[in-house]
């Protein structure tokens, strides 16, 4: 039997083991096509749940491998010869274990995503989530927040962004957090607008964000870039 590149890689990590879950809360599903571009569902669910459970609570899903792993998701299946699959985010941070071994934390946002991966198979952060990972990180494990400006003309969006994302502004980026902290970087305030992610390590790593444009996009319900993995104008 031939495994899929997506199934290999779920099936590796879920040896790492299981995260202990927050039995108390909520958590956040999505469930996109064609990275981000079309919502299928969304939903609530208790955290405390496996991710799979999650789901399962949602959408009729099909699996393999012994459950670890999504077939199929509302009668939407992966295929190996069609270069198709589910993959799934916790926070914008690509799983690096089985959903049936991430535990849901009160907050978290479980976001599955039916894309092609023949010419990209790991998008190891997204920004489609924002303001996660700021908010809630990865395990249940926050990351201080640091939204960074480089003129005294982004200063009072940067502090707007950092109530956002619950952190502080800093002009530039010489701080004794940034080494350890999620950053959101503003650039230029040009008409045209762009908006990625980078991770700087393994899933739970830093993540640096770069928002280029008018930074007031960011502070719409939803925000700009909501369920995409990057966004460009």
């Amino acid at each position: 039997m031939t495994l899929r590149p997506a199934a290999v890689a779920l099936a590796v990590a879920s040896l790492a083991g299981c995260a202990s879950g927050g039995g108390h809360g909520t958590a956040t599903v999505w469930i996109t096509r064609d990275r981000g571009a079309h919502v299928v569902l969304t939903g609530h669910v208790p955290a405390g749940l496996t991710a799979m459970q999650g789901l399962d609570r949602v959408a009729d899903i099909k699996t393999r491998y012994a459950g670890r792993y999504v077939q199929a998701i509302d009668g939407v299946e992966g295929s190996l010869s069609k270069q198709h699959d589910w993959f799934y985010f916790i926070n914008g941070y690509e799983g690096d274990r089985s959903a049936a071994e991430y535990r849901l934390h009160d907050g978290d946002v479980e976001w599955w995503d039916f894309r092609s991966w023949k010419t990209t198979m790991r998008e190891p952060v997204v920004i489609g989530a924002f303001p996660e990972p700021f908010l809630h990180g990865y395990g249940g494990k926050r990351r201080p927040a640091l939204v960074v400006y480089f003129t005294a003309a982004q200063r009072d969006d940067a502090r707007a962004l950092a109530r956002v994302v619950h952190g502080r502004a800093v002009e530039n980026v010489f701080d004794a957090e940034a080494p350890r902290a999620n950053t959101l970087v503003l650039t230029s305030r040009s008409k045209s607008a762009a908006f990625t992610g980078t991770l700087r390590g393994g899933v739970g790593s830093p993540v640096a964000f770069v928002f280029s444009g008018d930074p007031r996009l960011l502070l719409k319900r939803p925000p700009f870039g909501h369920m995409r993995y990057e966004v460009g104008t």
